[in-house]
Formats: C-alpha cells, sequence, structure tokens
C-alpha cells in the first residue's frame, strides 16, 4: 500500500495512506497529539516507576522515541514493546523529523536505531530503557499481567473497525497488571462500550488539538 510522508500542523510529518484516507497521526499535529494523548494522560500517571509499555501500532516510532526522550530526563526505568504489522521502511523513517522538531537532534542515531533493530529481541537503548518490536497482528497478543500501561494508537475506526473491538479490548485487558492504565486518542461510543464490556472502567478527558475528546481505561 502507498505511504506518503506529510507535515502536520505542528511542523512534524507523519504518514498517510491514501488508499485508506487514513494517517498514522493527527494532521492536526503529530507530536502535539503523542504529548497529550500518551505522555500528559499516559505515561506521568506512573510518577516515575519503572513501567513496563505495550503500544498498539508501533508505527513511525514518535510515540516511543518521546517516551525514551521522557525516561532520559527523568530516569524513568521503561520497558517498551512496540506491536507493528507493516514496519516502516528505512527510507521512509529516515525523512521522520521528529528528532529535530523535539530540538532532541542528538538523539537521531537512536530514533534510527529503534526502528533498525532486529525484531524480537530485547534492544538496550540505554542504561534504563529496553525496547521489544514485535511484528504481527494486534489479534495474535496473547500476554497476561504484563504491562503497567498501554499506548492504544491503531489506525481509526472508520478504517478499521476490528481493531476497536470488544475481542481486542479483552486481550488489552488480560495483557495489563492490575491497576493498569490503556490511553487511545479516540473517544467513539462504540469504543467506550466495547471496553466496559471488556471489564475496564473508563473516563472521557479533553482531547489534543483538533479532537474534542480522548479515552482513558483503567483495569480493575
Amino acid at each position: 500500500m502507498k505511504r506518503e510522508i506529510i507535515v502536520t500542523d505542528d511542523g512534524s510529518v507523519t504518514i498517510y495512506l491514501p488508499e485508506m484516507q487514513e494517517t498514522y497521526h493527527s494532521k492536526f499535529g503529530a507530536i502535539q497529539e503523542a504529548n497529550h494523548v500518551f505522555m500528559q494522560n499516559g505515561l506521568a500517571l506512573t510518577k516515575g516507576q519503572p513501567v513496563a509499555v505495550l503500544e498498539i501500532g508501533f508505527g513511525t516510532g514518535l510515540n516511543a522515541f518521546i517516551t525514551l526522550l521522557e525516561a532520559i530526563k527523568s530516569g524513568q526505568i521503561i520497558d517498551y514493546t512496540g506491536v507493528e504489522a507493516y514496519p516502516v521502511e528505512p527510507d521512509e523513517y529516515v525523512k521522520l523529523n521528529y528528532a529535530q522538531e523535539l530540538g532532541d537532534g542528538e538523539h537521531t542515531g537512536i530514533f534510527n536505531r529503534m526502528h533498525s533493530a532486529e525484531w524480537e529481541v530485547v534492544i538496550q537503548l540505554t542504561n534504563n530503557v529496553t525496547l521489544t518490536k514485535q511484528q504481527k497482528f494486534f489479534h495474535d497478543i496473547c500476554d497476561v499481567e504484563k504491562y503497567n500501561l498501554i499506548y492504544f494508537d491503531a489506525f481509526g475506526y472508520p478504517s478499521q473497525p476490528e481493531l476497536w473491538s470488544e475481542e481486542l479490548f479483552a486481550k488489552m485487558y488480560a495483557a495489563l497488571k492490575p491497576g493498569g492504565i490503556l490511553v487511545t486518542y479516540a473517544c467513539r461510543t462504540v469504543i467506550r462500550n466495547a471496553m466496559k464490556t471488556a471489564g475496564f472502567i473508563t473516563e472521557k478527558l479533553p482531547g489534543p488539538p483538533g479532537k474534542r475528546e480522548m479515552l482513558r481505561a483503567m483495569k480493575k
């Protein structure tokens, strides 16, 4: 499927799929969305404690990279797992300007290494951050009580409603440790209901730029 690099409103880029009319991140600002949804309303809740993160949709690596930068600043120990069925190619990820836009060009090498690293292997990115990339479909996830935090960043409901099903959220619920948190940019009623049926306690939160609301869900 054809993929194009486009610039979002905050100057950071994302990948656009013309056939699906879908973007990997918000057109209103890729970095702004990642910071608001996954850092401020997700990682910040872990209060610097050691945390195991699962990302649903490793994609451009933006969420993983910002998490890494936060860990470098705070010293927080993070074990990061990113699941992706269709990895970004080398000629694509070298065009992603996240390090430059975040004012952290010195870590461009680590960003590229995140993409070039072997799949299914634990990679030590820094003294306190590890990364494991898993190339598989989300429905093949079968972890049990392994993660403290899930970044649910799948393509939107109109494009792939099957990725927002009760079945998949049941897998997410099982993968979280008790008290674990799932955050996502989406906030449709059908998605919230699927989360509740899977066992989550849900709450609506103000969304990132260009989006009124988002969802956060907690495992009982």
